[in-house]
């Protein structure tokens, strides 16, 4: 069966170290997206994450990183590089069908205290999967899970 994807919760785009402020500014400025100020501090890794509309659903991760970070698990597993977030309703049944199906992945999520699968699409295209409720992304998820309206 295959696995239960609920919400795109990020993109995230990787820029040089030193211009994750300049592009931050750029995406405020220009495209008039809001900074969640709730971004975890991520050692070594400076950036934000930038709310899509007012009732956003959906962010744009900033990620301050060049080479392989310093959060790499190995060259072809660093969450810094370019990748797509989608939210499961379960990141265990997740990992337990990717096993079933025999489909390589690997583990993060220290950073950010949630556990996060990446995988790679037959192109190479890198996927996250999270759990839901468990990301800043959607802001009606969390204000629901904080109980607030």
């Amino acid at each position: 069966m295959p696995i239960n994807v609920l919400e795109l919760h990020h993109h995230a785009v990787r820029v040089p170290p030193d211009k994750a402020e300049e592009v931050t500014r750029f995406y405020q400025e220009v495209l008039g997206l809001e900074q969640d100020q709730n971004r975890p501090d991520i050692p070594s890794v400076p950036g934000s994450w930038m709310y899509i509309g007012p009732e956003a659903a959906t962010q744009i991760h900033i990620m301050g990183a060049e080479g392989t970070s310093q959060l790499a698990k190995g060259v072809n597993q660093d969450p810094t590089k370019w990748h797509v977030a989608l939210a499961v309703d379960d990141v265990q049944k997740a990992r337990g069908e990717l096993d079933r199906l025999g489909t390589p992945y690997w583990m993060a999520g220290e950073a950010v205290g949630t556990p996060q699968i990446f995988l790679n699409d037959p192109a190479g295209n890198m996927i996250e999967l999270h759990q839901i409720g468990t990301c800043n992304c959607n802001r009606a998820t969390m204000k629901g899970a904080k109980g607030m309206a």
